[in-house]
């Protein structure tokens, strides 16, 4: 029976708790921690739990009856909470964003590896049939090179979503909707194309004056090799101001488009060069055919994600989704937040001597686009995806 802590209460935890109450038999939460132990002690009675609550992480650092952290904290304190569990022997799995820099990242990664502790990074929508379909459908080459894609993470949030305590700062949320909402499509985007050559981007704030970070961002990126054919290129559009959130990613390759939600086209040429009327219906066929053809998952986002580490610990394997890949969409964030700041291109791989790799690099250069004006404790609402 796999032990559990929940560090940080707040509205992404309950994720967490449906995740690990699945799986009954495997594991149970013991310790819940948050700065506002009231909101603890409410989970802890809402979930009819049974755990033990503490107002810091630090209380349990030594406690016994703990295998597995998971770390549910605004992004600033990620790196510090698992360095600390890890290297008091406990396993992590540690919501995204992983941390605010790379140099969080690699130290995190390093208190892994020096203490043979596992860390994993959430990347919930993995876990997902059309998201998992889609990299399958990528990986069998049947739509050819990957010439474009086109990333579309639109999110919506009211004026009021910066007035919570630790968000819309540089300092405590590490940055705006490229950090904290388009993780999900970039971790996807790198996941099944891997990091570009070249960034560029532009990142602004439209809507939302009551905060230091970005609100949009556009990203153009350039790739050169793997999937990709010499020269395609990724535009990446993250937002919280778009109404309805329609979210996708679309894929050109040199035969057919696919893209989550499932759409396939594929246009066949004239002797001019235009289209046909008709389109390759045998390519149509048999990309559909392959894609309703793979096996469906049979746990979903954090549910799937978490069977997934216990499975790990449990069978002494490696979770899909470690520090090292963690790391490479933080890697692609901090490139774009660069060549946005520096209005210029970013080459990758990033080096440890660039200043956004450092927190306090990227404090010193990114723009703070206005002041921020209210700081409340909690907020009233559902949480909505």
């Amino acid at each position: 029976m796999i032990s559990a802590a929940i560090i940080g209460t707040g509205n992404i935890s309950q994720q967490h708790i449906n995740g690990y109450l699945e799986f009954p038999q495997r594991c149970k939460i013991t310790h819940l921690v948050d700065i506002f132990p009231e909101k603890a002690v409410k989970k802890n009675t809402d979930y009819n739990l049974g755990a033990k609550v503490h107002a810091s992480h630090k209380e349990i650092l030594e406690a016994s009856d703990i295998d597995l952290v998971s770390i549910c904290t605004p992004p600033f304190c990620h790196a510090e909470i698992a360095i600390d569990f890890l290297n008091a022997g406990k396993n992590v799995l540690v919501e995204k964003p992983m941390a605010a820099s790379l140099e969080e990242c690699d130290a995190m990664i390093a208190a892994a590896q020096k203490n043979g502790k596992m860390l994993s990074v959430i990347a919930q929508n993995r876990f997902l049939d059309h998201i998992s379909g889609l990299k399958k459908v990528l990986d069998s080459r049947l739509i050819g090179k990957v010439v474009h894609a086109q990333i579309e993470s639109y999110w919506w949030r009211g004026h009021s979503y910066y007035d919570l305590w630790w968000r819309g700062t540089w300092e405590k949320e590490g940055g705006g909707c490229t950090l904290n909402h388009a993780v999900h499509h970039i971790d996807m985007l790198c996941w099944m194309l891997g990091l570009p050559e070249k960034v560029n981007a532009v990142i602004s704030n439209a809507a939302h004056d009551n905060a230091e970070v970005e609100d949009i961002s556009v990203a153009i990126l350039q790739y050169d090799g793997g999937l990709c054919s010499k020269g395609a290129l990724a535009q990446v559009t993250s937002s919280v101001i778009h109404h309805g959130e329609e979210q996708q990613l679309i894929f050109q390759g040199e035969k057919a488009r696919v893209s989550a939600p499932w759409k396939v086209s594929a246009n066949i040429a004239q002797p001019n060069g235009f289209p046909a009327a008709a389109q390759n219906e045998e390519l149509i066929l048999e990309l559909n055919k392959f894609y309703e053809s793979l096996p469906k998952q049979t746990y979903t986002l954090h549910k799937g994600q978490i069977d997934n580490v216990l499975a790990a610990m449990e069978n002494g394997g490696k979770p899909m989704i470690d520090g090292e890949e963690g790391r490479r969409t933080i890697e692609l964030i901090s490139a774009v937040y660069k060549a946005g700041a520096e209005q210029r291109t970013v080459e990758l791989p990033m080096r440890k001597n660039d200043p956004f790799y450092t927190v306090k690099g990227i404090m010193e250069r990114v723009p703070r686009f206005y002041e921020k004006t209210a700081s409340v404790e909690e907020q009233t609402g559902k949480i909505t995806f």
